[in-house]
């Protein structure tokens, strides 16, 4: 558990460090796999649909809705690596 602790906390922290731009998709992608490893299953209300930058964080979030934030961990290190090799070229 410490050891994928860790390891998320630097992929947050490089993320920050990245150059290219992340396309809308991808930050979604970091957003909902952040949130899930941190609070778990989505606990807030989808907000209406006239908020479409809160939907669709909601619904990126409620995607994960049952994996366990040690995966989300996980999968979100695993992203912001690929992120990493795609800005190294």
């Amino acid at each position: 558990m410490a050891m994928c602790q860790v390891e998320f906390e630097l992929a947050c922290a490089a993320v920050k460090q990245l150059k290219n731009p992340m396309s809308d998709q991808e930050k979604l992608q970091l957003y909902s796999l952040y949130k899930q490893a941190t609070q778990g299953d989505c606990n807030i209300p989808e907000p209406p649909t006239s908020e479409v930058k809160a939907t669709a964080k909601w619904e990126a979030w409620n995607k994960n809705k049952g994996m366990s934030k040690m995966d989300a961990m996980r999968n979100y290190v695993a992203k912001v690596e690929e992120l990493k090799k795609t800005e190294a070229g």
